[in-house]
């Protein structure tokens, strides 16, 4: 070292400058560890690689402005094939630093082999940049600057990633300048090591250093300070970019699940939240050895206002009713379980006269007119009360407040009635059966059969509907008609929903494995159009059986596609969105609206049966059934008909033009296994040919 070493001011604004870019790039470093999302694999990958993009630019910044202020008299060059390999050396070393100490909880041990290794990569990585010069006749390096460098290297990332991957301080203030003193320690380090790395070069008096070698070190300089900002900038930039996406995305997801907890019409909670309500409601009943008190309204000739004032029109009642029963309750004490039947909890000790009180409160206020606009309509309410503990568990509350309510509305309803242990003699048989329902779930007694659609133009089978059956160890083979109303009513609808998907998708699957490409349609429940995840578990099922979303249709009855259109319409368009078929059941049953009907995201339209039972004796059924796939045509829709027992219904509509045709005339329904032999063998019921040509070959689903 010589006297011309000492710093002067140009020489101390370039250590500056250098302190201030490299700690901007450590602390970006830092913000892509603490801020950037981290949930999936690439998710985490992407962190790692800002951080270590941020860091290893940062340090080698240091050794580009280094050239700007030759302590030891040495040019070094832009060579720009070296520079890069230490670019990015720098910042692989930086990832796997920072990646390595807080893997799998912070350890000290970690943080000492990550200092351990990243100074030691800086040292190295300085001494081959000072290098580049290629001096002549060459440096003679100097021993103790050189070890001192990698003290200060080591001992400055040590204590940057101590502190802030140890920081244990609850104090907002100071845990805020954590991640900035860490910063200025790493970019300290780095500029002193750089320095010394300088220093301990020690050039021979006859070294050259030519303009030209000169111009070149401007050129590092150059890049080192303005690319390394824009670098740095864009890095910022593109963490804030992903910070703003996963805060969306967490605000999205959080607004998904209060729809899933709140009723989407009425704003009162469904069904799920009122059941934890009700639960930690029993459990401080139980703790102060206190009464509870359930009310079940059910309203009263509420269809005949959908008939008489449209959808729009049902809806705003039920909105009204929702409204004056939140006016009489406790807070967050009334929740509306679906359609039109509402739920109430009395807490505070109340005894039977309280409650009966409050029922007769409610019935008064349903009892006034309601404002559908221009008009009025009326209603009255049949309400059942069940009173905890007395008239049973938490789990039998709801279901014995129903049974006194039926109880009211089979004595003429605009009353209400308590539950007795007589009315449950009727429901026990139900609460067997529901029973049984969920250990069926587990034990894989549920089971899907297949009514094959036949391709009305060929004659040639092209899909199938999958039917729940449930084969009971005891009462043998049990009807969907008499499990799916228990499970809807109790709660466990949405389970049995579910397993329908991931079985139909799976079989799907299989069929394709085997070759036959069938497309599957799996009917929806009301309830399950309520779940505003609904797309995202079909997505998954796809996704996850690997199963191309055109061989799935997904149909919903006439009625449950008319409630609750707000909700349905997104529902409806996040499942188009995703690819699968829609299919409305039962067309002709229900009192559709035709505008409403023209927006539905649908494919086709499916034939009740009952128009299909009369299509040979009455002109009437022909005339409705031709006129509604005249209707069905006119909106660009496939018909299907459903019922088709006899030769003349198929011919009939066959010549009205229906699309696809399904009945015991081709199949009843069957188990996956004997359709596949039909389809790959040819053993059925009758001869028929399996046409998959209409369909695309199978690829992955979109992720869920």
């Amino acid at each position: 070292m010589n006297a011309s070493f000492l710093p002067t001011l140009p020489t101390l604004l370039w250590l500056g400058l250098s302190l201030v870019i490299g700690g901007a790039a450590a602390q970006l470093s830092f913000a892509w560890i603490e801020r950037a999302p981290r949930g999936d694999a690439a998710e985490q990958w992407r962190r790692l690689l800002g951080a270590g993009l941020s860091l290893g630019t940062g340090i080698w910044s240091s050794h580009g402005l280094a050239t700007a202020v030759h302590p030891a008299g040495i040019g070094v060059g832009l060579h720009v094939a070296t520079e890069l390999m230490i670019w990015l050396l720098l910042v692989a070393a930086s990832m796997a630093s920072l990646g390595w100490c807080g893997a799998k909880g912070v350890k000290a041990s970690r943080c000492l082999q990550s200092a351990l290794a990243l100074g030691s990569v800086i040292v190295v990585l300085q001494v081959l940049g000072t290098q580049t010069g290629n001096p002549t006749p060459g440096i003679d390096w100097a021993a103790g600057p050189l070890l001192l460098a990698w003290l200060v290297g080591v001992g400055g990332c040590g204590l940057a990633f101590g502190l802030f991957y140890g920081r244990r301080t609850s104090h907002r203030l100071a845990a805020a300048w954590v991640a900035p003193v860490c910063g200025l320690v790493l970019a300290a380090a780095a500029v002193t090591t750089q320095q010394l790395v300088s220093v301990a070069a020690a050039p021979p008096a006859q070294a050259v250093s030519t303009p030209a070698l000169h111009d070149s070190a401007d050129g590092l300089t150059a890049l080192a300070s303005l690319g390394s900002v824009a670098l740095l900038l864009a890095l910022r930039g593109v963490l804030r970019q992903q910070v703003r996406t996963h805060s969306t995305q967490v605000r999205l997801r959080r607004a998904r699940a209060m729809q899933s907890l709140n009723d989407p019409l009425t704003g009162l909670p469904s069904r799920s939240l009122f059941e934890g309500t009700l639960a930690q409601a029993v459990r401080q009943a139980d703790a102060g050895q206190r009464r509870l008190a359930l009310l079940l309204i059910n309203l009263d000739g509420f269809k005949p206002i959908n008939r008489s004032f449209g959808q729009g029109g049902g809806d705003q009642v039920l909105r009204d009713v929702a409204s004056r029963l939140r006016g009489l309750s406790q807070a967050h004490m009334t929740a509306r379980l679906g359609g039109d039947e509402f739920v109430m909890l009395l807490t505070g000790n109340p005894q039977p006269e309280d409650a009966s009180d409050l029922a007769s409160r409610l019935l008064a206020s349903l009892g006034s007119p309601f404002q559908v606009g221009q008009g009025q309509a009326t209603i009255s309410g049949s309400i059942g009360v069940a009173m905890y503990p007395e008239h049973g568990a938490m789990s039998t509350l709801i279901a014995h407040a129903d049974t006194a309510m039926r109880a009211a509305k089979t004595a003429g309803g605009a009353s209400h009635a308590f539950f007795e242990a007589r009315m449950a003699q009727g429901t026990r048989d139900q609460t067997a059966l529901l029973r049984d329902l969920r250990v069926a779930l587990e034990r894989g007694q549920l089971e899907l059969y297949y009514q094959p659609k036949i391709h009305a133009p060929s004659g040639e089978i092209t899909g199938a509907e999958a039917l729940m059956r449930w084969h009971h160890p005891k009462r043998g083979m049990v009807s969907p008609v008499v499990f799916i109303p228990i499970a809807e009513r109790y709660g466990l609808i949405g389970a049995l929903g579910q397993w329908v998907i991931e079985e139909a998708c799976r079989q799907t699957r299989a069929w394709r494995d085997e070759g036959l490409r069938m497309r599957v349609a799996i009917n929806l429940s009301v309830h399950q159009l309520r779940q505003a995840d609904l797309a995202d578990r079909i997505g998954a099922a796809l996704q996850r059986h690997q199963v191309n979303p055109d061989l799935i249709t997904c149909e919903l009855t006439e009625s449950s596609a008319m409630d609750d259109t707000e909700v349905t319409m997104r529902v409806l368009g996040a499942l188009s969105k995703l690819g699968v078929h829609i299919s409305i059941d039962d067309f002709g049953t229900g009192h559709s609206s035709l505008s409403l009907l023209r927006k539905l995201p649908a494919h086709e339209l499916k034939i009740d049966r009952s128009f299909v039972l009369d299509l040979e004796t009455s002109d009437d059924a022909r005339k409705v059934a031709s006129a509604v796939i005249n209707l069905a045509k006119a909106l660009n829709l496939k018909v299907v008909a459903e019922g088709v027992e006899t030769e003349a219904q198929n011919r009939i509509l066959r010549e009205f033009g229906c699309d696809q045709l399904q009945g015991f005339l081709f199949a009843k329904p069957m188990s996956a296994k004997a359709l596949a032999v039909w389809a790959m063998d040819d053993v059925g019921p009758r001869t028929m040919n399996f046409r998959d040509s209409l369909f695309k070959a199978t690829v992955i689903a979109p992720a869920g």
